[in-house]
């Protein structure tokens, strides 16, 4: 099972970090700070909490979040905000605190459900909506959950929530909009369940008339979809479903919001079977092909750049307008993609492939689920200060530079990004069959062997992406481009950025013509 996560932020820097299997006392809890809205508080430590891999970030307050457990299960999300009304200041958790909960908690995804559910209903939940990915060795699914609204009783618990079991041998996503439509069956507690106040609680409030003779549709009731949301979310939606299967022709009406076009399906079967390249394939895309392609047209400037700086939403004559919003994007933190998987021993079968910075520029790296160290350059440094012992400051160098020539320096990169992850696609099978081979015979020895071999690579990539960086810089240099031959001869401008400079301009940069 995989799961992919993309952690798009304004100056969101990430360190990874190991949160170790612990016994705690029967007394430990979990101390809660204080905010503005609510007392500090506390939550019962569980007895015995697993070992995660995730990362922290700073920024104006420390926050971790996990990514994936011991057991192989992972976890992974995207917020949809929702209604404002839903949310409770005095709940005690927030997203990032129930994910890690429930790794912390759970061998299974139905059990970090369990967890997730057991926990908001008795220490409140006050954060935005989200839909939460979770996967284990047998299965994926979705979890979307709102607050209650607003409350004058400390930590007052309760939320609401429904969960959906993602077909075997089928793909669904989500991007920042929530995505379960109509309810699962109540008896099928197989494929999906709900909190029993999802309906009672919208029709309180107003947002849904049983009467009405429409099915309970909950994105549409607990999200409010808009049509500048649509646009932004529901067009990765189709990205990552005409990619994946592009035998259905899913047409882009949905997300260009044409009246009467229905929204993309919960999940779909792919063409073929997805490797794991083909998820890190699926998860850089610029819409190229397409009509939407942000290497083309105007916006793209000359060098055909994919990039479009923030806002998002502009206005110009009280008209309003959106950029498109890809999948890859240039304030993604960090990104993962995870294996977990059952035929083999979990430290072996759990993965979490991971890479900082823009995905279509990165490159993704394999750390076991159960190694004992992490790989220094992406443990350390800070968003305050540049650093070449950053990984993550270093990705950030050589992709900002690329934006000067994007069309120009963006496939030297790709080129290393291919060759390393070839590289560490290929050596999977020999390291893990020796890894195996360790665990029946000496699980610590195994355990070394995968912490070195996934700090190692980790490593070779910070190395590698420092010499990528002094090369590009020395090639492409004052609009040059360094030759073989160490010649600079003359690059200009592509003619058709030359056409509509002069469309604009037509006669500032002409010559007048003269007679012998």
């Amino acid at each position: 099972m995989t799961i992919t996560y993309t952690a798009d932020s304004a100056g969101f820097y990430s360190r990874l970090e190991i949160f170790p299997a612990t016994d705690h006392p029967e007394d430990a809890v979990i101390e809660i700070p204080a905010t503005k809205d609510r007392p500090a508080g506390k939550i019962k430590q569980a007895a015995h909490t697993h070992q995660i891999l995730g990362v922290v970030w700073d920024g104006d307050t420390l926050a971790r979040q996990g990514c994936i457990n011991e057991f192989q299960v992972a976890i992974a999300e995207t917020t949809f905000g929702g209604r404002e009304e839903n949310v409770n200041p005095k709940g005690l958790l927030n997203y990032p605190l129930l994910m890690t909960l429930a790794l912390q908690r759970s061998k299974t995804a139905r059990e970090a459900i369990d967890v997730m559910v057991q926990l908001v209903d008795e220490y409140g939940y006050n954060d935005e909506g989200e839909s939460i990915s979770v996967a284990d060795k047998e299965e994926a699914w979705v979890f979307e959950i709102v607050g209650i609204g607003p409350s004058d009783d400390f930590s007052k618990g309760g939320a609401v929530w429904v969960a959906k079991k993602v077909p075997d041998g089928e793909i669904s996503v989500h991007a920042n909009q929530a995505r379960i439509g109509e309810l699962p069956e109540k008896n099928d507690p197989e494929n999906g369940r709900f909190s029993d106040n999802i309906i009672s609680h919208a029709v309180e409030k107003g947002w849904f008339d049983p009467n009405a003779g429409k099915p309970f549709h909950f994105g549409e009731v607990y999200d409010n979809p808009e049509p500048k949301t649509v646009r932004v979310c529901a067009s990765r939606v189709w990205s990552i479903y005409r990619r994946a299967a592009p035998s259905q022709n899913f047409s882009p009406d949905y997300h260009r919001n044409v009246e009467g076009a229905g929204d993309y399906p919960w999940s779909i079967k792919p063409d073929k079977k997805l490797s794991t390249a083909d998820v890190f394939a699926l998860m850089r895309d610029h819409f190229e092909g397409t009509e939407f392609d942000m290497t083309q047209g105007i916006d793209a400037g000359d060098y055909g750049l994919p990039r479009r700086w923030r806002p998002l939403f502009w206005k110009v004559d009280d008209e309003e307008y959106a950029w498109e919003r890809p999948i890859s994007t240039q304030q993604t933190g960090f990104s993962i993609v995870t294996q977990s998987r059952a035929h083999l021993p979990d430290p072996v079968g759990g993965v979490l492939w991971y890479g900082v910075d823009d995905t279509y520029l990165t490159c993704y790296f394999p750390l076991y689920c159960g190694i004992t160290e992490l790989p220094p350059s992406y443990t350390g440094g800070s968003i305050k200060q540049f650093s070449w012992d950053s990984g993550w400051w270093i990705f950030n160098l050589v992709s900002n530079y690329a934006n000067l020539k994007y069309d120009t320096i963006s496939p030297d990169i790709i080129a290393v990004q291919q060759e390393l992850e070839t590289k560490f696609l290929a050596l999977q099978g020999p390291v893990e069959r020796t890894a195996t081979d360790l665990v029946r015979t000496d699980p610590v020895l195994a355990q070394r062997y995968l912490t070195d071999y996934s700090v190692m690579q980790a490593e070779s990539v910070t190395i590698r992406w420092k010499k990528l960086a002094t090369d590009i810089f020395t090639k492409y240099n004052d609009g040059y481009i360094r030759g073989d031959d160490g010649k600079y001869p003359n690059v200009g401008y592509p003619e058709g950025w030359l056409r509509r400079v002069l469309r604009e301009r037509p006669e500032q940069f002409k010559l007048p013509k003269r007679g012998l």
